[in-house]
């Protein structure tokens, strides 16, 4: 088992090390700069669109839903646990790494939905079926000629493998856990109540999916930023140091001792990166669902995944964590955390810290719905993977098998799963950004082409 763990530590090293990490953040600037910053010059506009009824095309769910099925698989344990873990590994600094992970993913996330629109297709149930294998099958081929099939099978078999842990068993865990932290309920009945959950909505599919977490994501994102402003603005007068703790560590890593900025950057990126999925191409396949016919428009939605994802809530619940003083550093600038606390219970910890009795309700309920949405939308992106490998029959096996991986998660210990899905969520990046990368011309043009039209059309208004 050791030898094993170790194996897996490895893999996991080498799925989010620096090559992986470069790419990621390269793939963004690249197509930042080819996009002109879309996702900034449109954002007025994205909103507008997120919001209209005017979408006009086939699909299984609107651009509003597909946006909050995205966020649902991504705004989950990462905005709570994978903050605190990137400062408690990489210190205040991270959070500056994780800001430009989400800086440029948006440009990232435009591009990936842009692509699963034009590449998608119907299935043999009238569904719409999308994401990177798609685009990476069918737009290489038609750019390049060749087959390659093979690359988006790998993308599909790493996202599949990937659902289990990342999208269900640690997602799962993570609400049995804080249910029976704070309010002494028993993993199994955890375990039974949030299966019989998850089964009664996957059972309808995407559209039943979509009408859930169009209710839940709201909801939820916005009951947990209050709860964060109210920490952030009755100790105001603490944030100006805060942003001051993780400017001054961004590029030194002293508060981690030895000076390794590259433990900073890694930390910052990859939590940036496991909070929003900005380049692994996952929320592309709910994109894909969208009652939308113009690539470029859901582009412009799905680009606001990232801000709203990491910019917003990640940033709060950054800012909790470094106004609590449960991180300080110290005059010889390294970083000391109270009790050596990570991931969920140092957030728990800093929220409770400021608003004793109430604070570590914020986040147990934070997790449980944020983990339920998680494991809906991560059920969408396994069974599209699934679909593309071995067709939609089994799919309906899939279904049976995630409701009582549900349960298992629950009342099992993960350490070892977590490490398989870590890795297995990282190699799904790597078919999805050289996709990205080679059909990135295309989407310079669509996208350059599509302004000169509404630019034309406007100034003949």
């Amino acid at each position: 088992m050791d030898a094993l763990q170790e194996f897996i530590s490895s893999a996991s090293g080498f799925a989010w090390g620096p090559f992986t990490i470069i790419l990621l953040v390269g793939t963004g600037i690249l197509l930042s700069l080819g996009t002109r910053f879309v996702q900034y010059r449109k954002l007025p506009l994205a909103l507008k669109l997120l919001f209209s009824k005017e979408h006009k095309g086939e699909g299984d769910i609107s651009p509003f839903q597909a946006l909050m099925t995205s966020l649902a698989a991504t705004i989950g344990t990462g905005n709570i646990a994978g903050v605190a873990t990137a400062i408690a590994s990489g210190g205040p600094g991270a959070v500056f790494w994780m800001w430009v992970s989400a800086a440029f993913g948006g440009a990232s996330k435009y591009g990936e939905a842009l692509l699963a629109i034009k590449y998608r297709i119907t299935n043999e149930k009238g569904e719409k079926s999308g994401g990177p294998m798609y685009y990476i099958s069918n737009g290489m081929k038609e750019r390049f000629g060749g087959n390659w099939n093979w690359l988006g099978w790998l993308f599909a078999l790493f996202g599949f493998v990937a659902s289990f842990g990342i999208g269900n068993m640690v997602q799962s865990n993570a609400v049995a856990g804080s249910l029976q932290e704070s309010f002494g309920v028993p993993l199994f009945i955890s375990g039974i109540i949030l299966a019989a959950l998850v089964g009664l909505v996957i059972v309808g599919g995407i559209k039943k999916i979509g009408k859930v977490t169009d209710k839940i994501v709201p909801i939820m994102a916005t009951g947990y930023i209050i709860g964060a402003l109210i920490v952030i603005f009755t100790n105001i007068s603490a944030v100006p140091k805060a942003f001051s703790m993780i400017f001054s560590n961004a590029f030194t890593g002293k508060a981690v001792g030895g000076g390794v900025l590259g433990t900073v950057i890694r930390f910052g990126v990859a939590r940036g990166v496991f909070s929003n999925e900005a380049g692994l191409g996952s929320a592309a396949i709910a994109h894909a669902a969208s009652k939308n016919d113009d690539p470029i428009r859901q582009g412009y939605i799905a680009s606001l995944g990232s801000i709203i994802d990491t910019l917003i809530i990640c940033t709060m619940t950054a800012l909790v964590i470094l106004v609590s003083d449960v991180v300080t550093i110290g005059s010889d600038g390294l970083m000391a955390i109270q009790d050596n606390l990570s991931g969920a219970p140092l957030t728990a910890t800093a929220f409770d810290n400021l608003l004793p009795g109430i604070g570590a309700y914020i986040v147990s309920l934070g997790l449980v719905f944020f983990s339920f949405s998680t494991i809906l939308g991560w059920f969408y992106y396994g069974s599209k993977c699934l679909e593309y490998i071995a067709g939609i029959k089994a799919v309906e096996i899939y279904k049976y098998v995630w409701i009582g991986l549900c349960f298992l998660g629950s009342i099992t210990s993960l350490k070892l799963v977590w490490g398989i899905s870590d890795v297995f969520n990282g190699l799904m990046a790597l078919p999805n950004l050289i996709a990205l990368i080679t059909l990135s011309t295309m989407i310079f043009k669509m996208t350059k082409d599509y302004e000169k039209k509404q630019d034309k059309l406007e100034k003949n208004i």
